[in-house]
């Protein structure tokens, strides 16, 4: 099978779909002209034009409301930030009025769209530009949130959300985009709201979603050599939750741990901690244990990013502390 980048994927989704559906069109700042601030629509100006690949002003809360409008008249926007950061800015847009419209005019409007671009940290980019926003959008009703890990999921997921009828956040990570994956030429669809289990294991459940499914996959391989046997599941998407995945494999490994770039409070590993112990508790032979960011604004310095972030040392603690203690 072919080996593509993360980039190369995410366009080769949008480009697939606006072949097939003429109401699709890609608006956000620098998609056209610059090729997309990460090279993720290069080439795409050339092909659809102006009218379905539209730069804009720094206009966040303008250009949402316009995608919101042009999905409430039967066309499927895409709207790309150039980082989740700058969604604060239209968030009243993504929240008031994405997510609420189909309720409140009684099913007379879907919001057929996409709100696309990198979220989390980026390395040394401040604490303005390096926040992590998927449990903000997971806890409104109305949205769809998904977070994926590598180039197959992500083209596949992202096909999907765009053909979705209610609109979906889908977050990167700029720290990915150059990531290569195996993806077929074929066209495939990956659903919404499934997870998937990237390893199996017997002696602990370790759960991520996103850019940190990495740090999850390299602490399972160090864990291996001493004969540590660890299931890791990508969630792939935090709203809906495939909690039934990772249930089943509670019972199956009788010890989890969630792992995520997000602060502690309100997070996605506490939703998930207080289902696995409402439907799982009799299995848990251990306390659940959640490794997520520190619980502060991100300084800049390298030293401060990497005490910040979880890493493999945080994550291989985590398991031999719920296997041994």
């Amino acid at each position: 099978m072919r080996v593509i980048q993360f980039r190369e994927a995410l366009r080769e989704a949008m480009n697939e779909e606006m072949r097939r559906d003429n109401d699709v069109f890609l608006m956000g700042e620098e998609v056209a002209e610059y090729n997309g601030a990460y090279k993720v629509s290069q080439g795409m100006l050339d092909e659809f034009g102006e009218k379905r690949i539209i730069d804009t002003p720094i206009a966040e809360l303008g250009f949402a409301g316009i995608g919101v409008g042009a999905a409430m008249n039967g066309l499927r926007p895409i709207i790309e930030f150039m980082t989740f950061n700058f969604s604060l800015v239209a968030i009243d847009q993504v929240i008031n009025a994405a997510a609420k419209m189909y309720q409140m005019s009684g099913g007379q409007f879907n919001i057929p769209m996409v709100f696309r671009g990198p979220t989390g940290s980026a390395g040394q980019l401040g604490a303005q530009h390096s926040q992590a926003f998927e449990n903000w959008y997971a806890n409104c009703p109305g949205l769809k949130v998904v977070v994926p890990s590598n180039p197959y999921d992500a083209k596949g997921l992202l096909k999907t959300a765009i053909r979705d009828n209610d609109p979906v956040i889908f977050m990167e990570s700029e720290q990915m985009y150059g990531d290569k994956g195996e993806v077929p030429e074929e066209e495939y669809l990956i659903p919404i709201g499934k997870a998937d289990i990237k390893r199996e294991g017997t002696d602990v459940t370790i759960v991520s979603f996103g850019k940190i499914m990495k740090v999850a996959l390299a602490a399972a391989e160090e864990l291996a050599a001493e004969n540590i046997s660890v299931e890791v599941i990508d969630l792939r998407t935090v709203r809906p939750i495939d909690y039934d995945t990772v249930i089943e494999s509670v019972k199956k490994t009788n010890r989890l741990i969630i792992v995520e770039e997000a602060w502690p409070l309100a997070s996605i590993s506490t939703e998930i901690t207080y289902m696995v112990q409402k439907r799982a508790f009799d299995y848990l032979d251990a306390p659940i244990t959640r490794i997520t960011t520190a619980d502060t604004p991100l300084g800049y310095a390298p030293t401060f990013v990497a005490e910040f972030l979880p890493s493999v040392p945080k994550v291989v603690k985590a398991v031999k502390d719920v296997l041994y203690k």
